[in-house]
């Protein structure tokens, strides 16, 4: 089943705590029970893919300042089809930096997240089942803004929670802080 690799990564995911916990249930229960859940065809949701994606010095995440949300977001977007999360997070972040020389720093869920989408042109509300995954870039930091952004920056990590986001990216932060804490990189 084509499902199977992203529920085992959901699997040997460690929730934070008992929201974090609730979160990856509830992807599971979509995936389980959908098996077009990779396809944005599925008018209730689709799973998606997203980066946390940091500098070479791991001091500044790269952000979107999202068209359609109108708030600075982690960098993501559709699976496709595709049931290689990891491989999408890696696509969205390339495209919508420009930025080719990102790698994934683990190969595990750094984060899970469901969210609503608001209703727009023919498009009904629906859900997105966001993957998270830790990401790098490995040489350059230039990037350059998609259509799909008003703009993007590398925000320090001091800075994040000073900024116009969502829960989910200051739980994101949190975890990155707890993770380089104890010399995890």
């Amino acid at each position: 089943m084509h499902r199977n690799s992203l529920l085992q990564l959901l699997e040997v995911y460690v929730p934070e705590d008992d929201t974090d916990r609730a979160q990856r249930d509830r992807i599971v229960g979509f995936v389980r029970e959908n098996p077009d859940c990779f396809e944005r065809t599925l008018p209730i949701g689709h799973i998606t893919g997203a980066a946390w994606l940091l500098d070479r010095s791991r001091s500044r995440v790269l952000l979107t300042h999202h068209r359609k949300l109108g708030r600075w977001l982690q960098l993501g977007g559709h699976a496709d089809g595709d049931p290689n999360v990891l491989e999408v997070a890696l696509r969205e972040a390339r495209e919508e930096s420009g930025i080719g020389d990102i790698r994934p720093l683990s190969t595990a869920i750094f984060d899970v997240d469901v969210h609503p989408i608001p209703a727009r042109d023919s498009e009904p509300q629906h859900f997105h089942y966001d993957i998270r995954f830790l990401l790098g870039v490995t040489d350059t930091e230039e990037f350059e803004v998609s259509e799909e952004s008003h703009d993007l920056a590398w925000v320090a990590m001091s800075e994040v929670p000073n900024i116009d986001t969502d829960g989910s990216v200051l739980r994101m932060h949190r975890k990155w802080l707890n993770k380089s804490k104890v010399g995890c990189s």
